[in-house]
């Protein structure tokens, strides 16, 4: 494997880079990150996953988005990570271990074309509602059906961590436009000290909820995994949905299982787009 060698793919429409830090040149900064994302002067992509060591699972990883900042968790990330593993010959079995700096999780190799991963199973480990551990500035206990003024609109919002913060509402139809207002508003409000991710949610029936993201960090992206996760868990408590759940989303579905004690499962396929090296030319420009 070469030296700054990358690959590109993506977990229905939500692209990551992917880079080992033993293989690496250069320091993985906030300007080389934010280069490194963009379309333009970069290669492009919705944030990056980084192979690190680790002494509590197999591997380690940590997770940046395209603005510098660092991510606790990330479901398409995740399964992006671990195709890469398991494709790239790190991951000698189909079931490993990977610690984030939102916990450890467990993932499974569900099925295979030509070799390689195509659907992932990852243990995204326990949702908790527990405002203070989210963490959500409120006195309550528990943040469910909250009511929020954002400028000329009040929402109710529902808040929950699973790894990283979110911040669910339940509408009754979607429109893409109001998410990328109101999305970033809420994202950087005060009320969420880690800022947060925000889902606009329209239930369809008790197995199937139609969602649209604000991603912190990212803005606007055609699907999360850890958004998933966290829409899914919301639905179960409320008693909206059946323990699992198909959350459809602008770049496809995933498949989310929620057990009595708030566990959560998601299933979804990975694909490549691309691999390679970035170019001494924009290495250098880092430094």
């Amino acid at each position: 494997m070469e030296k700054n060698f990358f690959v590109k793919s993506h977990g229905l429409g939500n692209d990551y880079i992917v880079l080992d830090k033993e293989n690496i040149t250069f320091e993985l900064n906030e300007e080389a990150i934010k280069t490194i994302c963009d379309v333009h002067y970069g290669i492009g992509s919705d944030g990056i996953l980084l192979k690190v060591p680790s002494e509590k699972a197999d591997f380690g990883l940590e997770i940046y988005n395209p603005d510098g900042s660092q991510a606790e968790k990330s479901g398409n990330g995740l399964r992006i990570f671990c195709k890469f593993l398991y494709d790239y010959g790190f991951a000698k079995d189909k079931e490993f271990t990977v610690e984030t700096k939102g916990g450890i999780v467990k993932a499974k190799i569900e099925e295979e074309k030509n070799g390689r991963a195509k659907v992932i199973t990852i243990d995204m480990g326990k949702a908790t509602f527990d405002t203070s551990k989210i963490p959500v500035n409120v006195e309550e206990k528990e943040c469910l059906d909250y009511p929020l003024k954002v400028e000329d609109k009040e929402f109710k919002i529902n808040c929950v961590s699973v790894g990283n913060p979110h911040c669910v509402i339940i509408v009754d139809e979607l429109d893409e436009e109001e998410v990328k207002k109101y999305g970033k508003i809420i994202e950087n409000l005060t009320l969420f000290p880690n800022r947060t991710n925000v889902q606009f949610v329209k239930p369809i029936d008790k197995n199937n909820v139609e969602i649209r993201i604000w991603e912190r960090g990212a803005g606007y992206t055609l699907a999360s995994g850890s958004s998933s996760s966290a829409v899914a868990a919301v639905m179960v408590k409320k008693g909206l949905t059946d323990k699992d759940v198909n959350i459809i989303m602008p770049g496809g579905v995933l498949k989310i299982s929620i057990d009595d004690d708030f566990n959560i499962k998601m299933t979804g396929e990975v694909q490549e787009i691309c691999s390679g090296t970035l170019s001494p030319e924009l290495v250098e420009s880092f430094r």
